[in-house]
């Protein structure tokens, strides 16, 4: 059982220990002194707060506290009940809320549980504003006012019709075209609030046809909700067997997206990115950024159309600082994660979607003959062991020195970028171990090189 606490907020297994896992204790500590962060910011003694949540059982009574918590230091609540992680972040600005807390563990199974952290802007609080918060946590600095200050809480419905009509009016989603192409789509939203949103969405675009599998908004999740290959066979069948374009997968909050192919294949997480920003460099050519962990196609169909790209550390805020410091036009994550700035800077499987179908219908290809137009990229994702005592750091600056003629990147770690493929290597912060990411033109090339990296590191060690 674990709990994690960190500069964007707490996750953690349900049950257990205060401090080990994330119980009741813990969401009253982090929701105390997220009331704190948020009047000190906002220089307001009764702020607002926007909350929502994915549909894992434990965010009922999970809520209800962070709820009571936050009202109890004084700060009045916005609940939008069952939502989506990308419209909680619309809702907050929407609202001219100060800030906003999303109840969801993203792609964890059941057993996880989460409070993420947002700022006035409806964006994910900085590192240094994290750091801040945890100080206040680890020195129980609270002081709760009194009756006459505490704050109020309303319930308020239709952010996520809110949020579509956002994505609708967006300039550079078609719906004409979409509606013109007649799609075929099949949709698994893993039993969460995906549920809610997708198939309004795809209706309002105009899809001839979607096929819901596993749609009860239960929390009780029909398979690992990490949207990866091995997850996801059954909709792979689905697409593949009943004749659909596409098929269309989230995680439980709604803010990654990956597809299937019309042949039942996986379109690739990577890849999604890659395609928006393919559409971007036709109509809306500019800057784009990846963290330093996602596939070197994004630099190839930038490069491809005279534009610049650009890597960050890994993690979403630090993939949103660089898109600000270099006005990048479309960015992201290569777990399937779709950052538009001129929306919001938040990644959003919803927009994610109706940009993709308009760049679809606008090619008029089947997706596999898309997903072939693009480089073929594979990756390996491999770790090493340590021992206690050993100390990460030490061991990727040894490597750094070894490959000091290549180029390397050492914003995260260390990122050695050889003529054909590419090696990251990054320390985890939970674990006792090196994590080792590459990419190669193949799956086996992939993996050998991995390989190699794994048996120059051991040997260091």
């Amino acid at each position: 059982m674990t709990l994690i606490s960190s500069i964007s907020g707490t996750r953690g297994t349900i049950g257990g220990k205060p401090g080990d896992n994330l119980t009741p204790v813990d969401a009253v500590a982090f929701s105390t002194a997220f009331s704190n962060f948020i009047k000190q910011r906002s220089g307001n003694a009764s702020p607002t707060v926007v909350i929502g949540r994915d549909a894992r059982p434990s965010g009922h009574w999970l809520s209800s506290i962070v709820s009571g918590t936050l009202q109890a230091s004084g700060v009045h609540v916005v609940d939008l009940g069952l939502s989506t992680t990308p419209t909680v972040e619309i809702a907050v600005p929407g609202l001219k809320a100060d800030g906003g807390i999303i109840l969801t563990a993203s792609h964890n199974p059941i057993e996880w549980n989460a409070l993420k952290l947002l700022n006035a802007k409806g964006e994910f609080i900085s590192a240094e504003e994290g750091k801040q918060l945890l100080h206040q946590i680890n020195n129980a600095d609270f002081n709760f006012p009194d009756v006459h200050q505490t704050g109020s809480y309303r319930m308020e419905s239709g952010w996520i019709e809110r949020h579509i009509d956002q994505v609708l009016a967006y300039d550079l989603v078609d719906v004409d075209a979409i509606r013109a192409a007649r799609f075929k789509v099949a949709v698994d939203p893993v039993n969460s609030t995906g549920a809610l949103a997708i198939p309004l969405l795809l209706e309002r675009l105009g899809v001839s046809e979607v096929r819901m599998i596993n749609e009860e908004v239960t929390g009780i999740f029909a398979h690992n909700p990490e949207p990866l290959k091995q997850n996801l066979t059954e909709i792979s069948e689905v697409v593949r067997s009943q004749g659909f374009d596409l098929g269309i997968v989230v995680d439980p909050d709604v803010d990654r997206l990956a597809l299937i192919s019309e042949d039942g294949e996986m379109f690739g997480e990577e890849y999604t990115l890659v395609a928006i920003a393919d559409y971007y460099m036709q109509v809306r050519p500019g800057a784009t950024v990846s963290n330093l962990s996602s596939s070197r196609a994004l630099k190839d169909v930038t490069s491809a159309a005279s534009q610049n790209y650009h890597a960050s550390a890994v993690g979403e805020v630090n993939v949103v600082t660089k898109m600000k410091e270099v006005h990048a036009v479309i960015g992201g994550e290569g777990n399937g994660g779709i950052i538009v700035p001129d929306f919001h800077y938040g990644r959003d499987a919803l927009i994610g979607i109706a940009l993709f179908l308009t760049h679809l219908a606008k090619k008029g290809v089947k997706m596999s003959a898309l997903r072939a137009g693009y480089p073929q990229y594979e990756m390996a994702k491999n770790k090493i062991q340590l021992k206690p005592g050993m100390q990460p750091d030490v061991l990727i600056d040894a490597m750094k020195e070894r490959y000091a003629a290549e180029n390397v990147n050492t914003i995260d770690g260390l990122k050695i970028d050889f003529a054909e493929e590419w090696v990251h290597l990054r320390k985890s912060n939970t674990e006792p171990i090196i994590r080792i990411y590459t990419e190669s033109a193949s799956k086996a090339s992939a993996e050998a090189l991995a390989q190699r990296i794994e048996k120059e590191l051991s040997a260091l060690i």
